[in-house]
């Protein structure tokens, strides 16, 4: 019987496990060295996927990791900058993002669809018959292109069905990463909740800690006088010790009872942002640190949480000792073993955290609706992670909030009503600007009138401004009525220094051409090999436009003799 039950338990623990093919190749024919792991803490997201790096080049071929079809290809200046997406017949799309340019008929393809919408950043979805590929196809190589901070290949998996992205590791590719160190532990970070003080602190603390013979972590003890949650900042180095990639799975236990556990096997788009809430947000933004908190004040709908006890929150009580433990792994199984002994005691408060006078309650789960002078502020249920006070105060036009360091979920609504003093050959130039020290930052705005009103997720300091002047254009590479036979493309830079760039086109000869728009450089680049020119005198014309519909034109001409 005993035999059989254990059969049974091993079955289901299967039976429970999603099951993922593992007949992919590497995208790369170099050894994969993991600059950013699935999951891993971003700015306002989870990453997605790998980003491997390309030994800081470009160019580098990247291979369709099995057959299938191209069903999506995604142009933009932002974000995976040029992307292919290949559909299998297994069910799963393999994404390959930041490329410089795609191969052969592949390109030729993309190219004729930029010159078919005159436009640079463009989305296309082939039907499964237009770009089929094989296993080890040459697809694309490598880039810098959109958000990237350097040359590397973003590497990712997705469910057909749901849309979920899966870590890629769970496809076979622990053979191309091999990974045989432990997760490090930076810090640790006990949090008193309520009118807790813990280690005479009734803010937040550090707490010390040894690295043991065993290779595990012991922290000094921890005295607290009710409820009290902890917070680790740790990262895994994969596939060299120079990587700080983000853990797999973490674990926390109180007294050996399963309190807090959350890992990275997979998650939706639409969940991503939740990362301000896993994190101490108010940490990262004044102190640059990622903490990830094993606790929550209020449930919310993160599905790498798999399970918490009292939201991971400890309730100490009086002449009682605790042993905390939290496991931290990465995907291939290496284990750090953090052990965190905690003991009731009464104390007295060294540290004393702020008295909150603020007068406005907002209330997270409902609508609520604040006014102050022509200024009004919008916020829809949920849009914030907990309930909170706050203030707002509005001076010669200007909002500003008391507290800047909340995560917001859901866009709030900002609007300036009845505006007065505003000229009105300036009022369709006039929009909502966020304001850090002497510099402003544009929010699309919508006018009705003389209101106007933006979404914004976050608590910046806001203000009307109004842009007038046109973008620059500058650093052509020729000159002027010169022959180009020798030169391979045409390249301005553009720029604008308020509401920022909108639109940009360029012709040649009256006709629309193709100029790539990479932010980092502030370049447009157009490829000669596009045989878009005529032989003779070529006229060259680029037109840039801001968001606020400020727009400047630059014409000259060359020679094309070869």
């Amino acid at each position: 019987m005993r035999l059989i039950i254990i059969l049974l338990l091993a079955t289901s623990t299967i039976i429970g496990q999603t099951q993922y093919p593992n007949n992919f190749i590497s995208p790369l024919d170099i050894p994969i060295d993991v600059s950013g792991s699935f999951g891993e803490l971003r700015s306002n997201h989870f990453h997605s996927g790998l980003d491997i790096k390309t030994d800081k080049r470009e160019g580098l071929p990247v291979y369709a990791v099995s057959d299938g079809y191209i069903s999506r290809i995604k142009i933009s200046t932002y974000g995976y900058g040029k992307a292919i997406y290949i559909t299998h017949s297994n069910g799963y799309v393999s994404v390959y993002g930041h490329l410089r340019e795609a191969n052969g008929s592949i390109e030729q393809y993309i190219k004729k669809q930029h010159y078919n919408q005159k436009a640079f950043e463009i989305e296309l979805f082939p039907s499964s018959s237009e770009l089929p590929v094989k296993q080890g196809d040459v697809i694309a190589f490598s880039g810098n292109s959109g958000g990237s901070g350097g040359p590397h290949l973003h590497f990712e998996f997705r469910d057909v069905k749901t849309e979920k992205v899966i870590n890629p590791l769970h496809f076979g590719f622990t053979k191309y990463v091999p990974d045989k160190r432990e997760p490090f532990l930076q810090g640790i970070v006990a949090y008193p909740l309520d009118n807790t003080i813990v280690n005479k602190s009734e803010k937040p603390i550090s707490i010390s800690f040894n690295k043991q013979a065993d290779g595990s972590y012991l922290a000094s003890k921890v005295f607290a006088n009710g409820r009290v949650g902890f917070g680790i900042n740790a990262y895994d180095y994969c596939t060299n010790p120079y990587n700080k990639n983000g853990l797999y799975k973490v674990n926390a236990y109180l007294n050996g009872v399963l309190y807090y556990e959350y890992d990275f096997e997979t998650f939706s788009f639409d969940e991503s942002r939740y990362v301000n809430n896993l994190i101490d947000f108010e940490r990262f933004k004044k102190m640059n640190q990622r903490v990830q908190r094993l606790f929550h004040l209020t449930p919310y709908p993160l599905s790498v949480i798999k399970s918490t006890k009292n939201n991971g929150i400890i309730n100490t009580q009086a002449d009682t000792s605790y042993n905390y433990k939290i496991e931290i792994f990465d995907f291939h199984g290496n284990m750090t073993t953090i052990y965190i002994p905690i003991e009731f005691q009464n104390q007295e408060a060294s540290v004393h955290k702020e008295i909150d006078k603020d007068p406005y309650l907002l209330r997270s789960k409902v609508e609520n609706n604040y006014t102050k002078e022509n200024v009004s502020i919008y916020v829809p249920e949920n849009a914030f992670y907990d309930d909170f006070k706050f203030n707002f105060d509005v001076k010669e036009g200007v909002l500003s909030f008391s507290e800047k360091n909340i995560p917001i979920q859901k866009n709030i609504t900002i609007t300036f009503s009845d505006v007065e003093g505003i000229k009105p050959e300036l009022l369709d130039k006039t929009f909502i600007a966020s304001v850090e020290g002497y510099k402003l930052y544009y929010n699309k705005t919508y006018r009705k009138g003389n209101s106007f009103s933006t979404r914004v997720r976050d608590l910046d300091t806001f203000k009307l401004a109004q842009d007038t002047v046109a973008p620059r254009i500058y650093n052509v590479n020729f000159i002027e009525g010169k022959d180009l036979k020798n030169q391979k493309t045409l390249s301005v830079s553009i720029a604008d220094n308020l509401s920022g760039i909108d639109t940009y086109n360029a012709y040649l000869n009256g006709e629309w051409i193709l100029m790539e728009y990479d932010y980092k450089t502030k370049k447009l680049i157009h490829t000669l090999s596009d045989n878009k020119y005529v032989k003779g005198k070529n006229d060259f014309k680029v037109v840039v436009t801001d968001n606020m519909q400020n727009s400047t034109t630059f014409e000259s001409y060359f020679f094309m003799n070869n």
